[in-house]
């Protein structure tokens, strides 16, 4: 019982500075967008400043997992807040000169892979803190951490836009600073231990899982998320924007709104699960939710076509596939762990977010190729194409709630409910 509290303390302390660098986060991408927003940089220039964020994702996943079985998920966690300060830092001190697309580019590739470190140590810190044998306390344990992070984001977007608005750019980076020192003082004092077990021995090629379960649930996140951004990033804030006349700060805090209303839905998932019976997911919820969701991009689309009214038609569109997409999220993340060995718990969330950051930088380059081409509708569609496989590989998910332990090492195309 002494040792399950001291997780517990530990995991308490682990999403706290989470919550922290979450807010900083998204306090530091609305201060860049408006910041250069006002020095004339066009929608695409400001979604270039960007590009490294998700590049350095997918690399940070991939390495940061294996770090965490080597040293530790404290290590990892300390990695990620120290690198979220010196990007801080760098924007902080730099005069307007230097502030050009190549340097916040790579002010912005540390806050990816700051935000990936104390993500993936964080996510994996739920494997270790709950008894093996309590699927459903998994399921609210994930469910209040992933909601409450993407809820904390909105919020960093409302806090970025008042430092903005009161104290200016440069006082406003040197106020998140404070914050994240402030979180990297409480970890180093109060943390016991290194949270979860070190293994000096393990090997960067075991972070490449041969967990079926795990693969196909890898390739389902990256089209998930790649069906969310390829229209959510570029081509719905330019739209709103430039097509609807929307200032850029009711675009800003339409998604804001957005995002907050996304994180509070994926803390409540698992109370709606339990209305419909279903206490915890399993592969084959993965599936009805994603062809559920290919329904409300494609809808979006016929709307506008037809001529209806775009403001209620995106507004009421995007509530829609907010709700249903916070959904498959919070199930994907709660079957990822579900599926994770004990001891390789980092290495298989860390390959998983690894496909999610994929996801991501797939739909941020479409979003803005597409959004050129074709415009708004080249988008949805390519979204529902993306949700659509998405459904289509989750058909290979186990349809049961398993551990990793009781899945058959076979090709993916052979696991068996």
């Amino acid at each position: 019982m002494s040792e399950q509290k001291g997780d517990l303390r530990n995991y308490a302390i682990v999403t706290g500075a989470y919550w922290v660098d979450t807010i900083a986060d998204g306090a530091i991408r609305l201060l860049i967008l408006f910041y250069f927003d006002q020095l004339g940089y066009s929608p695409f220039a400001l979604a270039s400043l960007f590009l490294f964020y998700e590049i350095f994702g997918i690399v940070t996943n991939l390495v940061g997992g294996w770090l965490a079985a080597r040293l530790g998920l404290k290590a990892t966690l300390l990695m990620g807040l120290g690198t979220q300060i010196c990007a801080l830092t760098m924007l902080a001190v730099a005069p307007r000169s230097v502030l050009v697309v190549p340097y916040v580019m790579t002010t912005q590739a540390l806050s990816g892979i700051a935000k990936d470190l104390t993500k993936m140590s964080s996510k994996s810190a739920v494997k270790l803190v709950v008894p093996e044998d309590a699927p459903a306390a998994l399921f609210r344990w994930v469910a209040i951490l992933t909601g409450s992070k993407n809820a904390l984001k909105g919020v960093g977007f409302f806090v970025g836009g008042a430092l903005l608005t009161v104290a200016g750019f440069r006082p406003a980076l040197v106020i998140l600073l404070a914050f994240e020192v402030a979180a990297v003082a409480g970890v180093v004092t109060l943390m016991r231990g290194t949270l979860g077990r070190a293994d000096r021995k393990a090997k960067f090629t075991q972070m490449f899982s041969n967990n079926p379960a795990v693969n196909m649930l890898a390739r389902a996140r990256l089209l998930l998320f790649a069906s969310r951004d390829v229209w959510f990033t570029i081509g719905l804030p330019v739209f709103l924007y430039t097509k609807l006349d929307w200032s850029f700060w009711q675009v800003g805090g339409f998604l804001a709104i957005w995002v907050i209303g996304y994180g509070i839905v994926q803390a409540s998932v698992p109370g709606f699960l339990r209305r419909g019976r279903h206490a915890q997911p399993s592969g084959g919820t993965a599936v009805r939710l994603a062809f559920l969701l290919a329904a409300f991009p494609a809808g979006i689309a016929i709307a506008l076509r037809a001529g209806a009214d775009p403001t209620i038609a995106l507004v009421v569109g995007l509530a829609a596939f907010g709700v249903v997409f916070a959904m498959n999220s919070t199930v994907h993340s709660f079957l990822i762990l579900s599926y994770a060995d004990r001891d390789k718990v980092a290495m298989n969330v860390g390959f998983y977010y690894m496909a999610n950051a994929g996801g991501r930088l797939a739909g941020l380059i479409l979003s803005g190729a597409l959004y050129e081409w074709r415009g708004l509708d080249a988008c949805l569609w390519a979204s529902t194409a993306f949700v659509l496989g998405a459904a289509l590989i989750s058909l290979l998910l186990p349809r049961g709630v398993h551990d990793r332990r009781e899945l058959p090492a076979a090709p993916a195309e052979q696991v068996q409910t």
